[in-house]
């Protein structure tokens, strides 16, 4: 993977309360892969990770959401976590920075939980994903065919259930972010 991505610019959109493994690795990921990453969030200074049962490692913060756009990135990594999305999807300024992905076609991939603020945008009807179960009416619900696959991939769109599935979720990911717009 080394070097696929050195041309890319990635956003990490994470709130308090994100998965700490579901960011950790994708991050390690676009950094061998070569991409330069933004840690992006709803706050300045640092974010909290939650790992798995208790609260987990604080992270710094490059750029507040309401500071951030879209069109200055090549692709968005949505970290899962229950608070996380939840915290996201309940910020307009966050809805939007994920909508300027969709507008431009860019490559979006989001784990677990992750999807939940995909829904915020409206741009899920007919779209085929995948998520941690709980999500699975709530997609539906927003016109996505939700299918139980480890890592599901639609028109540039990247989304995996769990952290198991971890490694195929970032193989994917680097791949669709190295391919680029998905007109």
């Amino acid at each position: 993977m080394e070097n696929k991505l050195s041309n890319k610019k990635v956003a990490i959109l994470v709130a308090d309360g994100f998965e700490e493994v579901e960011f950790t690795k994708p991050l390690e990921a676009l950094q061998s892969a070569g991409a330069n990453v933004d840690v992006i969030s709803l706050h300045d200074g640092e974010v909290k990770a939650w790992a798995e049962k208790d609260w987990g490692k604080t992270y710094p913060v490059d750029k507040v959401v309401s500071e951030a756009n879209a069109k200055d990135y090549d692709a968005l990594v949505l970290p899962g976590g229950v608070m996380n999305p939840d915290h996201l999807r309940e910020s307009q300024e966050a809805v939007n920075f994920v909508s300027g992905f969709f507008d431009d076609s860019k490559p979006i991939a989001a784990i677990c939980h992750g999807p939940w603020t995909l829904i915020e945008t409206g741009e899920l009807k007919g779209r085929t994903v995948t998520s941690y179960p709980s999500l699975k009416t709530d997609l539906t619900n927003a016109g996505a065919n939700w299918v139980d696959k480890e890592v599901v991939v639609d028109n540039g769109l990247v989304t995996s259930r769990n952290p198991n599935d971890l490694p195929a979720f970032c193989r994917k990911m680097v791949e669709e972010i190295g391919e680029g717009i998905h007109a």
